[in-house]
């Protein structure tokens, strides 16, 4: 649950009622921008501001600390870098989560997964059709064009954030059943594992910048990039699934750890 932000302090403990003594400070060496970021890194490390909180705004953060927009702009966008906060066009500024981080190498549920991390877990499916494979479709699965498939396009949210955006190729003879699954109540990858058991998994991982879509759809801040995970997986011989897996490259990290058999 988003709540409201806390009185924030800044520099040296200072509040809305004692702003005089910061313009007294202003021939510090230390940026103003500065000051913000560590007035916020301090509230967050004491505890004072949680994950989840609303961070001032803009035009607070300008009245509190008596400068410019430009200047309040700049802490927030380095915070930001530094995944201290998540912005929100539109709705604001808020503490981070702690980085959730995705298993490249062991397939598992998203759901549980954000679960588990003890977060609530919401799906919203934008898409879930059956359609006819183009040449472009055909290729990623390597089938003929015109092969029956469906075609999914899945948001994924973590305590009310996008963190994943799946869009997703399914080969209907597999899966005959896969457009008329609720995969709010069920995710692809749950449902495709209990009737098409995985034989093989292949995953690739880049680093990207979002095209529009992936941008509104994942409520990405400006310039913040993306980590999109191909994954391709076989059952009973046969490729079954394509999958692009993408999240905000901010606030989602991948591991990846594995025994060498002598």
């Amino acid at each position: 649950m988003i709540s409201p932000s806390p009185a924030l302090p800044g520099k040296r403990g200072y509040t809305n009622d004692n702003r005089k003594n910061a313009r007294s400070e202003d021939c510090r060496p230390a940026p103003r921008y500065a000051a913000i970021k560590q007035s916020i890194s301090d509230a967050v490390r004491d505890g004072q501001l949680k994950p989840g909180d609303r961070v001032p705004s803009e035009a607070e953060l300008v009245d509190r600390f008596d400068v410019s927009r430009m200047t309040a702009n700049r802490a927030l966008r380095e915070l930001q870098a530094s995944g201290i906060i998540v912005r929100r066009a539109g709705i604001g500024s808020f503490i981070a989560e702690p980085r959730p981080i995705g298993q490249m190498i062991e397939i598992r549920n998203i759901a549980e997964e954000i679960r588990e991390r003890g977060h609530d877990y919401r799906a919203r499916v934008v898409r879930n059709v059956d359609e006819k494979a183009t040449a472009e479709t055909a290729a990623l699965l390597g089938v003929p064009v015109g092969t029956r498939l469906f075609h999914s396009v899945i948001i994924h949210h973590e305590a009310e954030f996008p963190i994943q955006l799946e869009e997703r190729f399914v080969l209907a003879s597999i899966a005959p059943d896969y457009g008329r699954i609720d995969f709010t109540r069920m995710t692809p990858n749950e449902y495709l594992t209990r009737i098409a058991p995985l034989e093989r998994v292949e995953h690739t991982v880049c680093a990207m910048m979002p095209d529009r879509r992936t941008h509104s759809m994942l409520g990405l801040a400006e310039n913040e990039p993306v980590l999109r995970m191909t994954r391709r997986t076989w059952s009973r011989g046969r490729l079954v699934s394509h999958a692009w897996l993408t999240h905000p490259g901010t606030r989602f990290e991948l591991s990846a750890a594995f025994s060498i058999d002598d």
